[in-house]
């Protein structure tokens, strides 16, 4: 498992029963997550300090119960790396903390081809939500494609490159579905040398198109295999899909990416350390693709 623990501006303080307490600079929230199945809390008396609870509904969704009143928006850094945070309506902050592991791994990557091929490393992000790899790529010296078929969620990724002092780096927004977007890109001729997708387990396109994970992923993988340059630096599928081992990501990795170029593929779990403890919160799966 690839821990996060390279945080300063964001903590898991505690979790149990189906909650993590979690510090996002100065604001402590406590969060619903389905892995944290025990009972016991490690530091009771942190929970008094929660300013907001996000509650599920029996009947779908959920709500924040506030305890102090919140800024609308803050800000949290990593490195040199800075993230607008506010609570959205179904329990989200707009920043998944465990991706740390894979800005770092990327922002190396990167740095180094820089450095060996001497020429610009251009990179697609797809489902790239609130631009978390896109900011870490452009941080790095990559120019970047940012896709997404949601306006708000680019909107906030843009405001996300601002505040990390990037708006002048090569970046492009796309509010669209990812599927066309990639087939259109298809026909253009355009290439990259990086790809990264996060995609959902099931969503809605810019004009209601359905995504569903388990039907759609393989296809999406191999159809981005068309738009990899003739010398791609690395390829990363994040997933939160319950029930998908990350084995299943690099498998699709393996029979796309790696029949068309030489490199080597890696997959496993991300997770967050919990502060003065030795539990780590499991949080997701990867799958890296990256040239030997």
């Amino acid at each position: 498992m690839k821990i996060a623990n390279d945080w300063k501006d964001y903590k898991i303080l505690d979790m149990a029963d189906g909650q993590k307490l979690e510090k996002w600079g100065n604001v402590i929230l406590s969060r619903p997550d389905p892995q944290i199945i025990w009972k016991n809390k490690s530091f009771p008396k942190k929970w008094d300090e929660v300013s907001s609870t996000y509650h599920r509904s029996k009947t779908g969704g959920g709500s924040w119960e506030y305890n102090k009143k919140l800024p609308k928006q803050w800000q949290i850094k990593y490195k040199d790396l800075t993230f607008n945070i506010k609570p959205m309506g179904f329990k989200h902050t707009g920043l998944f903390p465990e991706q740390a592991v894979n800005w770092d791994w990327m922002i190396e990557k990167i740095k180094n081809a820089k450095s060996n091929r001497n020429t610009e490393i251009k990179v697609l992000n797809l489902f790239a939500y609130t631009g978390g790899a896109t900011v870490a790529c452009l941080s790095a010296g990559a120019s970047v494609c940012h896709v997404d078929s949601s306006k708000g969620m680019t909107t906030w990724a843009k405001e996300n490159v601002i505040s990390s002092g990037l708006e002048k780096k090569p970046v492009r927004f796309i509010v669209d579905d990812v599927v066309k977007f990639v087939n259109r890109e298809i026909r253009r001729g355009n290439k990259y040398d990086a790809i990264i997708m996060d995609p959902p387990s099931y969503g809605r396109g810019a004009k209601g198109e359905i995504w569903k994970f388990e039907e759609n992923i393989y296809d999406l993988v191999d159809l981005c295999t068309k738009v990899l340059s003739n010398k791609p630096l690395f390829f990363l599928i994040n997933s939160y899909t319950t029930g998908i081992s990350s084995k299943v990501l690099e498998n699709i990795l393996q029979l796309t990416v790696a029949k068309k170029y030489k490199g080597n593929i890696e997959s496993g779990e991300v997770g967050l350390p919990m502060e003065n403890s030795k539990l780590i919160l499991p949080c997701g799966i990867y799958a890296r693709w990256n040239e030997i």
